[in-house]
C-alpha cells in the first residue's frame, strides 16, 4: 500500500512538473508572438494621425497597439492549453511600448492538495546591433559614417575634406540621406509610389553608397560652385541637394532617349530636408535647425531625441534628477558647458555638440544614442547597446520616431524581437 501511495504522489508531481514546464512554453511563445505582432505594428505609431485633414488609415493608437500585443498573447497561450494568462507592458507610460511580459498560472492537484503552477515571458523589441557592413543594394562592403548616416569609406573621407573647405568659406553641410539599401528603398517606395520622387527599389543610386543628399537649401550655391572639386556632382538639375562621387563606375544616372538624365527622384524630396519633422513644435523648429547645422548632426535625429526626452517640454524633470528639454544631468550639462539646462536653445545646442561627438566615437545612430542614456562608459565597455531596458527602449523609440519622420528602419537601425526573460 506505501508502496501504491508513493507511485501516486510521483505521478502527481511528475504531472504537476510537466504541467508547469508546458506554461513556461505557453508564455514564451506567447511573448514572442505578441512582440512580432507588436513589431509589425511599431511604425504605424509614428505615423501622422491626419492627412490633408483627413483621417491616416495607418496611424495606430498606442491603445490599439497593445491590444494588438495582449490579443496575440492570449490566443497563443489558450491554443498551448492554458487558459489563466494576464499579459501586461512594463513601458506602457512610455510613447511607445517595446516591451511585453506574459503570466500563465494554473493550479494543479497533488495528491489532496493543490500546486500553484506559474511561469513568466517577457519579450522586448529592441535594437540590433549594428554591423558596419552593407549589404542587399548595389554595394556590398564596409561603411564609413557621418552625421550618422553610412556610406562608403572613400566617400567619408572625401565628404570630410569637403566638409572642411565648406566650413573654411562659413558654410555648414548637413547630410540628409546616404546608403540606402533596396530593402529600405522599398519602403520608402511603398510609402510614396510617385516615380517623380521616389526611385523603385533596385534603381535608386543611393544604392551604391556614393550618394548624399545635403542641405541647407542655403548651401546649394556653395556646393554648385565648389562640390566638383572633391568629385562629388549633381546628377540632376531638377535637385540641387543630390550629389553623387564620380569616382566609382556603378553610380550613374539611367539615361533616357535624347541623352537626357532620366532616373527617377532620390527618394527623399518628399521628406524635411535641412529642416525638422513635422511633430516639432513650430518655435523649437529654428532652434534645432541652426543647431544640427552647427554641429553636422540630423535634425531629424535630434528631434526625434527630444521627442522621447520630454516631448518638448524646456522645464521636465526626470526621477532620476535630468533636467531640461534635452534631459541633461547636472554633471554632463556642466562637462557640455551647458549653464542652464531649462534654457531650450542653450539646452539644444549641447545636445547637438554632445550627439556630434558621440556619433563620431561610436560610428552609429543606435550606438550614439545608447551612449546618450546610459553614458558612453557602458557603451565603450561591451561596444554594444547595453542590456539595460530603458536604454534598449529608449533607442527603440527614438528609431520609430525617425521612422515615422522618413528615415525607414534597416540594416544596422533595424528592430528585432527576442525574449529577455
Amino acid at each position: 500500500m506505501g508502496v501504491l501511495v508513493a507511485g501516486v504522489i510521483v505521478g502527481a508531481v511528475a504531472r504537476a512538473v510537466g504541467r508547469e514546464a508546458g506554461a513556461q512554453r505557453a508564455a514564451d511563445l506567447a511573448a514572442v508572438a505578441a512582440g512580432k505582432v507588436m513589431h509589425e505594428s511599431y511604425g504605424r505609431l509614428f505615423e501622422p494621425a491626419l492627412l490633408d485633414g483627413q483621417p491616416n488609415p495607418r496611424h495606430l493608437e498606442k491603445a490599439a497597439y497593445l491590444a494588438l500585443g495582449r490579443a496575440r498573447a492570449v490566443a497563443v497561450v489558450r491554443a498551448n492549453g492554458f487558459s489563466d494568462v494576464a499579459v501586461t507592458f512594463p513601458d506602457a507610460a512610455t510613447i511607445a511600448p517595446v516591451r511585453v511580459r506574459v503570466l500563465v498560472k494554473e493550479n494543479v492537484r497533488v495528491g489532496r492538495h493543490s500546486a500553484r503552477v506559474a511561469a513568466v515571458a517577457e519579450a522586448e523589441l529592441g535594437p540590433t546591433d549594428l554591423t558596419g557592413f552593407a549589404e542587399g543594394g548595389g554595394y556590398s562592403g564596409p561603411l564609413a559614417y557621418r552625421q550618422g548616416k553610412p556610406m562608403r569609406p572613400d566617400v567619408a573621407l572625401t565628404f570630410d575634406r569637403m566638409q572642411a573647405a565648406a566650413r573654411a568659406d562659413g558654410v555648414s553641410l548637413l547630410i540628409t540621406s546616404a546608403y540606402r539599401s533596396d530593402a529600405e528603398q522599398a519602403v520608402l517606395w511603398a510609402r510614396h509610389p510617385d516615380p517623380k520622387w521616389v526611385a523603385r527599389p533596385g534603381t535608386s543610386l543611393h544604392r551604391y553608397g556614393t550618394e548624399l543628399d545635403l542641405g541647407p537649401p542655403s548651401a546649394y550655391a556653395w556646393l554648385e560652385s565648389n562640390a566638383e572639386r572633391f568629385h562629388f556632382i549633381r546628377r540632376y538639375a531638377w535637385e540641387p541637394w543630390h550629389f553623387g562621387y564620380a569616382l566609382n563606375q556603378q553610380s550613374r544616372p539611367a539615361k533616357a532617349s535624347g541623352g537626357v538624365a532620366a532616373a527617377p527622384g532620390d527618394g527623399s524630396a518628399g521628406f524635411a530636408r535641412g529642416s525638422v519633422p513635422g511633430f516639432v513644435p513650430a518655435r523649437f523648429a529654428p532652434i534645432l535647425t541652426r543647431a544640427a547645422q552647427r554641429w553636422n548632426v540630423s535634425a531629424t535625429l535630434l528631434a526625434a531625441q527630444i521627442y522621447a526626452e520630454s516631448t518638448f517640454n524646456p522645464f521636465a524633470r526626470s526621477p532620476a534628477g535630468a533636467l531640461g528639454i534635452a534631459q541633461f544631468m547636472p554633471g554632463t550639462a556642466k562637462a557640455m558647458g551647458l549653464d542652464d539646462p531649462f534654457d531650450a536653445q542653450q539646452a539644444i545646442d549641447a545636445q547637438a555638440h554632445l550627439m556630434r561627438d558621440l556619433l563620431r566615437r561610436f560610428g552609429s545612430v543606435p550606438l550614439a544614442l545608447a551612449a546618450y542614456n546610459a553614458g558612453p562608459g557602458a557603451v565603450a565597455a561591451c561596444g554594444c547597446i547595453p542590456n539595460i531596458p530603458e536604454t534598449r527602449g529608449y533607442v527603440a523609440r527614438i528609431l520609430g520616431l525617425m521612422n515615422g519622420a522618413g528615415v525607414p528602419l534597416v540594416a544596422g537601425n533595424a528592430l528585432a524581437v527576442r525574449l529577455v526573460r
